[in-house]
């Protein structure tokens, strides 16, 4: 089986793929102080009920987090040494055209996203990444991919409201009962779902009249470990897909056959 490892600033999600079907997934604190013996234990233990290592017959990785990313390659190296593996970055076959101004700085994880939502759906493409940041990207109907948009993601604003503000606090990032709050747990619950609903909404907008073309040619796709707190808010969802970019390493990996290590 593919095991497929994407490591995000704050969570890595990882799956287990038999063929096209993905079979079992992980949610995972990121630590980028984990060595790579670490990451091997960890490993081990997410996979002890599928076979363990002898079940994994290929690994794709894409990681925005430098630190572990060496790490990762080092534990690839010792512990799935004779397992084909693929690691996502500048110079891998993903066959999808950035069409940036550098190509070389854009996340791999985006470049992911952007492979697997072709293959999901037809026509001009936008996906919408709930993380640590918010990214909004816009792939053509083409499968190009075009650009996009980065915020800071929910839970970093709280965070940084929470130590500039001096009467506020981390709050449970829930739907507070009404818009219009009456307390101030509710008042910050409401900027956040409500506000970053907004802020999705007309990001949408604006890209889809920059575009030039119908709104019912474009599907938009949520994904992000943070969709689920904001997409019932937002009117411009069109689908959720939380193991997008987990599917985009599959068809990564598979592009690119996993004769050689990256």
């Amino acid at each position: 089986m593919l095991l497929a490892v994407d490591v995000g600033n704050t969570h890595s999600t990882l799956g287990l793929f038999d063929g096209a079907t993905l079979v079992q997934h992980w949610r995972v604190a990121t630590d980028d102080r984990r060595t790579a013996d670490e990451l091997a234990v960890l490993l081990d233990g997410l996979l002890a009920g599928h076979g363990g290592r002898a079940g994994v017959s290929g690994v794709a990785v894409c990681s925005t987090v430098p630190a572990v990313l060496h790490e990762m390659r080092e534990m690839l190296r010792r512990y799935y040494g004779r397992v084909p593996g693929l690691i996502v970055e500048p110079g891998v076959r993903t066959g999808v055209p950035v069409l940036m101004d550098n190509p070389r700085e854009v996340g791999a994880d985006r470049i992911v996203n952007a492979l697997a939502v072709t293959h999901l759906v037809d026509g001009t493409r936008i996906v919408v990444d709930f993380g640590t940041a918010t990214t909004v990207d816009v792939v053509s109907a083409r499968g190009e991919y075009l650009g996009g948009a980065i915020a800071p993601g929910i839970e970093i604003s709280l965070e940084a409201l929470g130590q500039r503000g001096a009467q506020l606090r981390r709050v449970e990032l829930l739907r507070p009962r009404t818009v219009i709050a009456k307390n101030t747990v509710e008042a910050l619950q409401s900027g956040a779902i409500f506000g970053f609903a907004g802020q999705v909404d007309g990001l949408v907008e604006r890209m889809v009249a920059e575009l030039g073309v119908d709104r019912s040619t474009v599907t938009v796709v949520a994904t992000g470990g943070l969709a689920p707190l904001v997409i019932d808010e937002c009117r411009s969802i069109d689908r959720h897909e939380p193991w997008l970019t987990l599917h985009g390493l599959r068809l990564v990996y598979e592009r690119n056959n996993a004769t050689t290590r990256s």
